[in-house]
């Protein structure tokens, strides 16, 4: 007779992937186990009064009544007071004539508002204190229509 060919290497490798085949045919076996007994209680999640989730039923003393009444579900009146102006007053904080923009700090709200030299109507430098119509552009407020002004 001839003696086997399987070394002892062969033989351990084996023995490694039948291992690890049947650890795998059990971590199988235990999912669907574990999906069977998931019930819809282990599944629930409460909201408390205070508006955290938590895994028990909130407690039914603690229980508010609302009138229906009470509810209101529109949109909120418009308020005239809160009007935006877009006259405003500010000083140039940077005017570059070359290139033909700057800044003007606004007086009201301390924004710094960009001025385009198509929109100054007069002569304008840094540190002037100018008066100006403020408009909403594609990247932040704009300044039109601007003229010096005199603080006095």
């Amino acid at each position: 007779m001839s003696k086997s060919r399987e070394s002892y290497n062969k033989k351990e490798v084996k023995k490694r992937k039948e291992k690890k085949r049947k650890e795998k045919e059990e971590r199988k076996l235990a999912k669907k186990e574990a999906k069977k007994k998931g019930n819809l209680e282990d599944m629930m999640a409460y909201i408390d009064e205070n508006g955290v989730i938590i895994s028990t039923p909130p407690d039914p003393a603690k229980k508010k009544s609302i009138e229906l009444e009470d509810i209101q579900i529109s949109s909120p009146k418009h308020d005239t007071t809160m009007d935006f102006d877009p006259n405003r007053k500010g000083t140039v904080s940077f005017f570059n004539e070359s290139k033909g923009f700057g800044f003007i700090n606004d007086s009201e709200t301390q924004e710094s508002v960009f001025v385009h030299a198509n929109n100054v109507l007069e002569e304008i430098k840094e540190g002037d204190y100018v008066c100006f119509k403020m408009e909403k552009g594609p990247k932040g407020p704009i300044a039109l229509n601007v003229k010096p002004f005199n603080k006095s």
